[in-house]
């Protein structure tokens, strides 16, 4: 049968978006005409797609199994159309899926000069610590620490190697010490971090002889907000575990004080990855190469 693709980019920005305002937002029509155009796709087809709710939609098992299959190749496609359109200067909707953790990344720098650079892109940055899919989400690229980028990416270094830190602030050192083994953490107040509400809070990661392993802290303040760890611990409230990048300017001041450094060797740092291609995207391109001309690997 023949099937509108336009259809089929419409379902894609539902399935993304979780409801009819969303795509219809994101596609620059009105709800009414996503909701009509699901309606005739699912007619055309013969099958539910989509569990309507006053409030979002729920994808079926068939529309789970289409989702997996068109998600890609809509996205190729669009790139290619987009590409083919472009002339000179790169143009076009650039998404990054980027780890709140991603310091160097997000810290402004970096997208500030590319955006000056690249007038004719529009870049849009969901920050997430949520596992996902990039080319499923409809996102042309991510930054994540290189350990848990997939295999089949392509990834460009965006920082050298990376270290995490124990901090506390000498209020907190003052009145409660220092641990000198990781195994005293335990009976210390904590303050741990979770990318999500459902998610177990993460990992206090060492090691010791060459040997990895990890302390259950029992965080007395657990948040999925960077900010609010920062501050807690300041303000004297506990001991808290990052990378480095991020508390490096308390430190500096003084303000924060690191522990267990012996505990924590280097790990390879954060890449940009994408998913392999012949021929990437013009935009994708510029980013890639923005990248790979400003944040050598080397001044990790």
């Amino acid at each position: 049968m023949d099937t509108d693709l336009n259809l089929l980019r419409l379902f894609l920005a539902v399935a993304e978006g979780g409801n009819f305002r969303a795509a219809a937002d994101r596609l620059g029509v009105t709800r009414s005409a996503v909701s009509q155009g699901i309606r005739r796709l699912e007619d055309g087809l013969g099958i539910a797609l989509v569990q309507r709710s006053t409030r979002s939609v729920r994808l079926t098992e068939a529309g789970e199994r289409l989702l997996s299959q068109i998600a890609a190749p809509l996205n190729v496609v669009a790139s290619a159309l987009e590409d083919a359109a472009s002339v000179g200067e790169p143009r076009g909707l650039l998404r990054v899926a980027v780890t709140s953790i991603a310091e160097r990344f997000l810290s402004g720098p970096v997208i500030s000069d590319f955006l000056q650079t690249h007038p004719g892109i529009t870049l849009d940055v969901t920050v997430t610590d949520a596992p996902s899919d990039i080319v499923a989400a409809g996102f042309d690229a991510g930054v994540r620490l290189g350990e848990v980028i997939e295999q089949d990416m392509v990834a460009i270094a965006l920082t050298g190697p990376q270290r995490e830190v124990v901090v506390a602030s000498p209020g907190y050192v003052a009145e409660h010490g220092v641990p000198t083994h990781p195994g005293e953490l335990s009976r210390h107040r904590c303050i741990g971090w979770r990318p999500a509400p459902e998610a177990a809070p993460y990992r206090w990661e060492f090691a010791e002889g060459g040997r990895a392993f990890d302390v259950t802290v029992s965080p007395q303040l657990t948040t999925n907000d960077m900010l609010l760890m920062v501050r807690t611990a300041l303000s004297g409230g506990g001991i808290t575990f990052g990378m480095e990048e991020t508390f490096a300017p308390y430190i500096a001041r003084g303000e924060l004080v690191t522990m267990l450094e012996t505990y924590l060797p280097p790990f390879p740092g954060f890449f940009l990855y994408f998913p392999s291609r012949h021929n990437p995207p013009a935009k994708l391109r510029a980013l890639i190469d923005h990248i790979r001309a400003h944040t050598p690997a080397a001044d990790g």
